[in-house]
């Protein structure tokens, strides 16, 4: 994200992303890290246990570990290689980010997103010229119930709010094959819905490199919540086209360098 000096007049700016998800940081509060060969043995157990509650210890245990691994530019496509239990114990995203930003950061979202910050989205978007696309986004954001399957999501960039929405979720037909899908797409993260009908989903999963992280969440607001958070936890830079819509996330909600980091002014 871009570093400001000096006091601008807000504006909708071009965002360098070495701040959020590119920025290295210490974690809050750390249980105790594992190196060396008891490290090796940890990561060599959480390939094969079945028992959940040890996989989360021994992942608290190499949390250190993991975040030299996603910072390293030789070997930061490695880590769902060396940590594979991303892919199918949910709830190991959430739990890095927790490590990474503490218990208040970690919970904005899902704390804030109804009361605070959904009404200030539909009310900026309505000012926004009109659409087709924009319009149902709008109705859904409105008739949003826990367990629909659209997130409020807004835009002032020039991108269309279809294809905003389209690189942030996708739903998939529970019939369907999914490893086809997963080869059309880009490897940038987003969230795949599958179910038997748009409002009716069955699991969420987050889409990362053409791999499937299944989400702790069961609604689209929690799913949003993984979604973002998966890009401190891996080290993943912001899709560009949605850029700004992600660093409003990161500042405003989670306040997130949010003194550093010029804001876009949506909802303010």
């Amino acid at each position: 994200m871009t570093r400001s000096t000096t006091k601008r007049p807000v504006k909708e700016v071009s965002v360098p992303q070495e701040q959020g998800p590119k920025r290295r940081r210490s974690a809050t509060t750390l249980p105790q890290q594992l190196d060396g060969d008891a490290c090796k043995e940890a990561i060599s157990f959480l390939v094969h246990s079945p028992d959940e509650a040890s996989v989360f210890q021994r992942m608290k245990m190499t949390f250190q570990h993991r975040q030299d691994l996603v910072h390293d530019p030789q070997r930061t496509a490695d880590v769902l290689k060396t940590f594979p239990r991303f892919l199918d114990v949910k709830g190991l995203v959430n739990q890095d980010f927790l490590l990474l930003f503490g218990a208040e950061t970690a919970t904005k979202l899902l704390e804030k997103w109804d009361t605070s910050f959904k009404p200030k989205v539909i009310k900026e978007a309505k000012q926004l010229t009109p659409s087709t696309d924009l319009c149902n986004l709008l109705k859904a954001a409105e008739k949003l119930a826990e367990n629909d399957d659209n997130a409020g999501r807004k835009r002032r960039t020039k991108i269309s709010p279809r294809d905003a929405a389209d690189k942030m979720v996708h739903f998939h037909k529970s019939c369907c094959s999914i490893d086809e899908h997963l080869q059309e797409r880009d490897g940038k993260p987003y969230i795949l819905a599958v179910g038997r009908t748009q409002s009716r989903i069955d699991t969420f999963y987050i889409a990362v490199d053409k791999q499937l992280i299944p989400c702790q969440a069961t609604s689209s607001l929690g799913a949003f919540d993984e979604l973002f958070k998966s890009h401190y936890v891996f080290n993943l830079n912001y899709d560009e086209s949605l850029v700004h819509f992600y660093s409003f996330v990161q500042t405003t909600i989670f306040n997130i360098d949010a003194t550093s980091t010029d804001r876009v002014t949506a909802c303010s």
